[in-house]
């Protein structure tokens, strides 16, 4: 008998490119994606699907994105920093999500394009994935352990996006 394992992908949401930053990983959210984080996550919170653990990218509209989705959404997740999200492939994510405790059966990352839609492209076997800022993604797997986790043994289960729940 599997257990489901459930993988919810979260883009940051729509970052200032005229605010003043001295790098990108220092870029801060613009004020449609302060709206947008917040969207999120209340939607996540009313859907009774919050993860047991949280990923996070070090770069500050990640950080921000996930800060504003989880206290408007007041969700208790644990949260994880981790450096490794801000510039990585797919392959190398899949091998972070390998590493985890099966102890969460449900894990959140949250980080940057193009390595989400290529990350949700390779673990449900292929498909061009438009991944827009502040979009969420669950894919599920059934599995005994996160260290099965493998290109194209997980199911899509829905892909939403802040646009269509002002």
């Amino acid at each position: 008998m599997y257990i489901v394992k459930s993988l919810i992908v979260f883009r940051h949401a729509k970052s200032d490119w005229d605010a003043d930053y001295s790098s990108d990983h220092d870029r801060p959210l613009a004020r449609r994606g302060v709206k947008a984080a917040k969207t999120m996550g209340l939607l996540l919170a009313k859907s009774g699907k919050l993860p047991d653990l949280i990923l996070c990218s070090t770069a500050t509209r990640a950080r921000q994105t996930l800060e504003l989705a989880y206290h408007h959404g007041n969700w208790n997740s644990k949260i994880q920093y981790s450096e490794q999200l801000y510039d990585s492939t797919a392959g190398e994510i899949i091998s972070l999500l390998q590493q985890m405790q099966n102890s969460s059966h449900s894990i959140m990352v949250v980080g940057h394009e193009p390595t989400w839609s290529q990350l949700i492209s390779q673990l449900i076997g292929g498909g061009n994935i438009r991944f827009p800022t502040a979009a969420m993604a669950r894919i599920d797997f059934y599995l005994n352990d996160w260290a099965s986790i493998n290109a194209g043994n997980g199911q899509l289960r829905w892909l939403l996006q802040p646009r269509f729940f002002k």
